[in-house]
């Protein structure tokens, strides 16, 4: 699996961590003071990258957690018919299939930007 480990104090809103073994994008992070016997804690909200659910955790700032690498990649439009597109990966020249967003109407010879995960992708 593309991913790494990172404590919990390094993580920043707007990067990806996994929560619930679901790549997320953070949206909120926030940190308490550490207790009489214990220490600092932070709080962690994220949206799901691919499934849009909202999730979060609460860790010590000290503890390990799993950050995915997730492949921001170029693409060409080649056809689009009943809500599929076929993409060209402008890097390797790979076509695959993927599901026409409603935010976007795309046509041949678009270029688009979109996000993969093992096997997951997703329009930009």
């Amino acid at each position: 699996m593309p991913r790494e480990q990172n404590e919990v104090r390094d993580l920043q809103e707007g990067n990806y961590v996994m929560i619930e073994d679901v790549p997320s994008e953070i949206t909120s992070y926030s940190t308490s003071k550490p207790g009489k016997h214990g220490s600092a804690k932070a709080r962690v909200e994220g949206t799901g990258v691919f499934d849009g659910q909202k999730r979060n955790f609460t860790q010590p700032v000290d503890a390990k957690v799993w950050v995915p690498i997730v492949n921001r990649k170029q693409g060409q439009v080649v056809s689009v018919s009943n809500g599929d597109m076929q993409v060209m990966d402008l890097e390797t020249y790979e076509t695959i299939t993927m599901r026409v967003p409603d935010s976007i109407d795309p046509s041949p010879d678009d270029e688009i930007e979109y996000l993969e995960y093992e096997g997951q992708r997703k329009v930009v």
